[in-house]
């Protein structure tokens, strides 16, 4: 009687998921699905949310005192000028909220100049296929599928990963004129000692790559909320919450949206956050390192100044390479190469700025532009090569605009298939280094190695930390095991941003994180001669002209530079 009894339960439950499920991918939201808001008026801009409980929680009416923070996000904002439509629905991921039906009934409502904010993450962990749900993605955010039979559907589905689903969103929303916005997951109340366990090596870091992927802003709320929770602590968190370790209180809820704001306001998003009402003002931004924002940069094409110097034979050319951070030529970006020269005496050396923004180790190599260099080099000159910003990516995406290579110094390679036809033998960022420094060795010239200028959003309490620590040790070995010189501009300028402070530092940047304005340029430009200054027997340092010698250009430990890394 009890296997009849948990039989019939079973077949109910399945029967009543189908219905649900029948409305795949329909034209419009079938009756069988959840009624959800719609704007209160066309006439407005609106911002619709999409996700799961932690956005809205059943109908929105506080049911179990439970609250998702989709709804007290619309009190921060002027509902006379904004319409805030929470379409987010329980117990959905990223993929049930498309394969149910929900997405298409979001997508009738989404007219140009409108916002998205996506923000899935909770239930996509669960099985990709059972009896219960069905509900789980494949984890990361790669092109992975899985086809099954759906247990609750009985019908055929491709399921791909968390980061797919995003991606999808975020495309379908542009081509409606929409403007997407993806956030983490807010984190569980789950602590280690005086800590909250986030998702950072998860699902905060797919959502992350996925909004990086398709160039949208970025807001890590997973990190913003848990650090909110730490500075509560233990015991008023416990009051933020409605269950055990999910759902939210009123309260919590109001954390949470309060965070979300915080994001917003720390991309400064003007068109959205020009709505926000006087509560929404008194947000403090997030800061900059819990956001991402959109580089609307393009891979530059060959500047017009290609050759900045009439290069003299008789004396020896320093060659710089690398990307925009060392030479811009986008709207006030100015790279750091751009006014080294200055720093010279060019009575006895020719500089030749020779990077170009949007590059990586690798293509630099595959357009050719290492080589025409390497045609060039004769005894006695010297190559600076700073890369590091664009080597980062999935190889063989193609939303990385073909720049990412290999991580590590290594001999891995891996075969992509170029958009003519031709297959490209993609190799590590150190093994491109190392083809740098090797053939400008071999022309009897000297490679220096400099590590990646720090993107200006790293401070933390009030200290600069700076990012590309990977990059930086790469860059340590590969002068190691060449014999090049090595120049730990990362540090260098960290430890400069650091006596600056950040409100000076703010002001020499051109766009959000990346790129400097030539104040910003000449500080880091400094900070690359001064490394080259401490650099024990380097004949470069003889070259500096006298008016230079007497300037202080920045204040070097020994650590940070070396003839040869240690």
């Amino acid at each position: 009687m009890g296997s009849l009894l948990m039989m019939s339960i079973r077949v109910l439950r399945l029967s009543v998921c189908i219905a649900l499920a029948g409305s795949m991918f329909a034209g419009s939201v079938s009756a069988g699905l959840r009624t959800l808001p719609e704007p209160a008026g066309d006439a407005l801009p609106s911002v619709f949310l999409v996700g799961d409980s932690t956005v809205r929680n059943g109908d929105a009416s506080g049911g179990n005192g439970q609250w998702g923070w989709g709804e007290p996000f619309r009190d921060f904002f002027d509902s006379s000028k904004l319409n805030v439509v929470n379409r987010a629905v329980g117990g959905l991921s990223s993929r049930t909220y498309l394969t149910f039906g929900y997405w298409e009934g979001t997508k009738e409502h989404l007219k140009p100049g409108d916002f998205l904010i996506i923000q899935f993450g909770h239930n996509d962990a669960s099985p990709i296929n059972d009896d219960q749900r069905a509900r789980g993605t494949i984890r990361g955010n790669g092109d992975e599928v899985e086809e099954i039979v759906n247990q609750m559907t009985g019908k055929q589905e491709v399921v791909h990963s968390y980061g797919w689903y995003l991606r999808n969103y975020i495309r379908e929303a542009r081509e409606k004129g929409v403007h997407p916005i993806v956030c983490s997951p807010v984190p569980r109340k789950s602590w280690d000692g005086a800590k909250v366990n986030r998702a950072t090596s998860s699902y905060a870091s797919w959502a992350r790559e996925a909004a990086a992927a398709e160039d949208v802003p970025f807001v890590d709320l997973n990190d913003i909320v848990a650090e909110r929770y730490e500075a509560i602590g233990q015991p008023g968190v416990e009051e933020l919450f409605a269950d055990k370790h999910t759902h939210t209180s009123m309260a919590g809820a109001r954390l949470n949206a309060e965070c979300v704001v915080a994001g917003l306001r720390a991309l400064a998003i003007k068109d959205l956050t020009r709505f926000l009402t006087a509560d929404g003002e008194k947000v403090s931004p997030a800061r900059a390192n819990q956001v991402a924002f959109v580089d609307p940069r393009p891979v530059l094409d060959e500047l017009s100044d290609a050759d900045v110097a009439m290069l003299r034979g008789a004396i020896p050319t320093l060659y710089i390479i690398g990307d925009s951070t060392v030479r811009n030529g986008h709207m006030d970006g100015v790279g750091w190469g751009e006014v080294v020269g200055q720093h010279f005496d060019r009575a006895k050396i020719d500089v030749a700025n020779r990077a170009i923004g949007g590059r990586s180790t690798r293509s630099f190599t595959r357009e050719g532009r290492w080589d025409d260099v390497y045609q060039k080099l004769k005894p006695g000159d010297f190559v600076i090569m700073q890369f590091g910003h664009n080597d980062g990516g999935r190889v063989g995406d193609i939303r990385y605009k073909r720049r990412p290579a290999l991580p590590g110094i290594g001999d891995e390679t891996q075969d992509v298939s170029l958009d003519d036809g031709r297959v490209e033998v993609v190799r590590t960022y150190g093994w491109y280094l190392k083809l740098f420094c090797t053939e400008t060795k071999s022309k009897g010239a000297t490679p220096i190695v400099c590590s990646p200028v720090p993107h200006k959003d790293n401070w933390r309490d009030g200290k600069f930390v700076p990012d590309f620590a990977e990059h930086r040790k790469w860059c340590g070995q590969v002068a190691k095991e060449t014999g090049a010189k090595f120049v730990d501009l990362t540090a260098l300028i960290g430890q400069r941003y650091q006596e600056l402070g950040e409100a000076e530092v703010e002001t020499l940047f051109a766009d959000a994180r990346t790129h400097t304005n030539k104040k910003g340029a000449e500080v880091n430009a400094e900070c690359v001669v001064a490394g080259l200054r401490s650099i024990a027997a380097l004949p470069l340092s003889l070259l500096v002209s006298e008016r230079e010698q007497g300037e202080r250009v920045g204040d070097v430990s020994a650590p940070l530079v070396s003839s040869r890394a240690e």
